[in-house]
């Protein structure tokens, strides 16, 4: 165990600025984002750019493209979150039906098994669906919580338990560890939206009495 926290903290120590940087606007941003505060969207702007900048700098251009994503995702949420609250003080936590839950899970699946399949060997990927799994349920994650449905979390969970599996086997420590504070983190996020949910439909059905 000794040696496991020295990999963790030699791997924290020996991070550049930049990384450093982006690890805490990653936590900032999901902290933010736990307590449905509008400061979440600009601060996941930044962090993604700077994730960005990381990837295109370690000649990772999918990854480094796939930021772009995300920072689009991310401004469209930021507006959606202001725009359609309408006189409500913020928008509220809304869930999926079963048929909407079977068609991300679906599409995320289908976009796992053919990322893997075709384009992971072409690139030379070493853990192919790994990488997919992780992209394309990152991709869903991020488009479910900008439209505030719960279902992000539970979504965010599985990506960031797959990743602390796969850095864990790998012996990245470092890298296991942190996908480990943002799997603690979508738990939580996940338990607070669904009590915000319920206040909201207690709220509802008390206005409706």
């Amino acid at each position: 165990m000794g040696e496991i926290w020295s990999n963790i903290w030699q791997g924290f120590t020996s991070a550049s600025l930049l990384d450093q940087c982006n690890l805490a606007l990653g936590i900032a941003g999901v902290a933010l984002m736990i307590r449905r505060s509008l400061w979440a969207f600009p601060i996941g702007l930044v962090a993604v750019t700077v994730q960005g900048v990381l990837f295109w700098q370690a000649r990772f251009p999918a990854d480094a493209l796939l930021q772009i994503f995300f920072f689009a995702a991310l401004a469209w949420g930021w507006v959606h979150w202001v725009r359609d609250r309408g006189d409500a003080p913020e928008l509220p936590v809304t869930l999926l039906s079963w048929r909407a839950r079977l068609a991300w899970l679906a599409a995320a699946g289908l976009a796992t098994a053919g990322w893997a399949v075709f384009v992971g060997p072409k690139i030379g990927a070493a853990m192919p669906w790994r990488d997919a799994f992780i992209a394309a349920f990152s991709v869903v994650g991020q488009i479910l919580q900008a439209r505030k449905n719960l279902e992000n979390w539970p979504v965010w969970v599985a990506v960031n338990a797959v990743a602390v599996a796969s850095y864990w086997s790998a012996e990245l420590a470092y890298t296991a560890f942190l996908y480990a504070i943002y799997f603690a983190m979508a738990l939580l996020g996940w338990r607070a939206w669904a009590r915000a949910l319920k206040v909201q439909r207690d709220g509802t059905r008390q206005a409706q009495s």
